[in-house]
């Protein structure tokens, strides 16, 4: 469970790293989309931070992810400008793929796909309160 402070710093870096991203760094990627942040986790002592990129957007997500890993020390200095009067210290940021969104729409799929007949009437439905489609509960 994290505690309140490493809750606060995570949420300044998610911020603050989107904008980084977005504003301050866009000819990291071509011209193309800009890698979206879904979560970032910090160590209790917030010397290392693990930010989540979301590459469901747009093409070549392999290579704005390769983008993202060679110019980690640009991205940290860029994000230290940003935040250098909030926090003291700038964590060492490590990057990963989130597929979670890829893996929903996925199971989505799968999901929508499925042939489900509906459930026969059950016994006790004959039973229903008058005016009402509930069942009767109680006797009374």
């Amino acid at each position: 469970m994290e505690s309140k402070r490493q809750q606060k710093m995570a949420s300044l870096l998610q911020q603050e790293l989107a904008a980084v991203l977005q504003r301050d760094l866009p000819h990291l990627f071509g011209g193309g989309l800009a890698p979206g942040i879904s979560a970032v986790n910090v160590t209790p002592d917030l010397g290392q931070a693990r930010v989540y990129l979301s590459l469901l957007l747009g093409k070549d997500a392999e290579a704005r992810l390769a983008a993202v890993f060679d110019n980690a020390k640009e991205i940290r200095l860029a994000l230290a400008k940003r935040i250098r009067k909030t926090a003291r210290v700038v964590p060492e940021l490590l990057f990963f793929h989130d597929d979670s969104a890829a893996e929903a729409a996925h199971m989505d799929g799968i999901l929508g796909r499925l042939n489900i007949p509906p459930a026969p009437p059950e016994a006790g439905a004959s039973q229903a309160v008058p005016g009402t489609s509930r069942p009767r509960l109680f006797n009374e």
